[in-house]
């Protein structure tokens, strides 16, 4: 594809390694972060600093964000120095952050009353997946977007599919953060359970990752924790966050998911009573 005038706002673990990637295809990138010393190595490799996202939104044809939690969403898109504050008619924004699927309509519908086109494109893969380029993108929005924009998720990512309108990439992601709890909330007992046997973990690991018992949680978890390693991949104050959506969500539509509400109990306990939810998920094992 062409060479693109693209944006990035929220440079953290993920978005830093997709964006390094996206300009390592050949596009131009101009980038924003609240913390602007995550913006550095970008920075030093070709990118162009902006002062603010409404700043990025000008110099750019699509702009990417990937920041923590919905209030920020919501801040970078509609503040006064936001992205729709600097956007022109017919350019594109993708949120990237695992979100409120009703926050990613009230994007979408805002972009097309004022000649925008918006997704919703999260991802799954932890820090590994972006810094391989072989995330799963899961999109919401109108397919003419999604068509244009592909090539862009295909630098990215190896799976890349669309949902449906706008806020189904997000639900999308939310029946992956569910998948994810039970994983985690697994691998974590079945260390505990295999340590309190007397069983060689390393060779436990090994045995199950060739059987049924096999997951990505576990193939790329289980060995930062035997090494106590509790960097985060992906950080357990967002998966919490994650968690809490899935299940507002889940009650709207009647459903009554007991096992992910135990697992956001768990991560409560990890997050909010012990204070470690700038560890990664895997840190879980802390609380037990």
């Amino acid at each position: 594809m062409s060479k693109m005038q693209l944006g990035f706002v929220g440079t953290g673990v993920m978005g830093a390694a997709i964006a390094q990637n996206l300009m390592a295809a050949g596009h131009q990138l101009t980038v924003y972060n609240r913390t602007k010393s995550k913006t550095d190595a970008l920075v030093a490799n070709g990118a162009t600093w902006a002062a603010t996202p409404a700043d990025v939104a000008k110099h750019s044809d699509v702009v990417f964000t990937m920041v923590g939690f919905p209030t920020d969403v919501d801040n970078v898109y509609f503040g006064d120095d936001g992205i729709f504050s600097g956007l022109s008619a017919g350019k594109t924004v993708v949120d990237m952050t695992t979100s409120r699927p009703s926050l990613a309509v009230k994007i979408a519908d805002y972009a097309t009353a004022h000649g925008f086109h918006a997704l919703d494109a999260p991802v799954s893969g932890g820090d590994i997946g972006a810094k391989n380029a072989t995330l799963t993108v899961m999109v919401g929005g109108d397919t003419a977007t999604y068509q244009a924009v592909l090539p862009l998720f295909e630098t990215i990512g190896h799976q890349v599919n669309h949902f449906g309108g706008p806020g189904t990439g997000q639900h999308a992601k939310m029946a992956n953060q569910i998948m994810i709890a039970g994983t985690m909330t697994g691998l974590t007992e079945m260390l505990l359970y295999a340590k309190a046997a007397n069983l060689d973990l390393e060779k436990v690991l090994a045995t199950l990752s060739s059987g049924g018992a096999d997951n990505w949680s576990m193939d790329n978890y289980v060995p930062r924790i035997l090494k106590d390693d509790y960097t985060p991949g992906f950080f357990a104050r967002h998966f919490l966050k994650d968690l809490r959506i899935a299940l507002s969500e889940a009650d709207a539509m009647g459903l009554d998911l007991v096992a992910t509400a135990q697992a956001k109990r768990l991560y409560e306990v990890m997050v909010d009573v012990k204070g470690l939810g700038d560890q990664g998920t895997q840190g879980l094992i802390n609380i037990y």
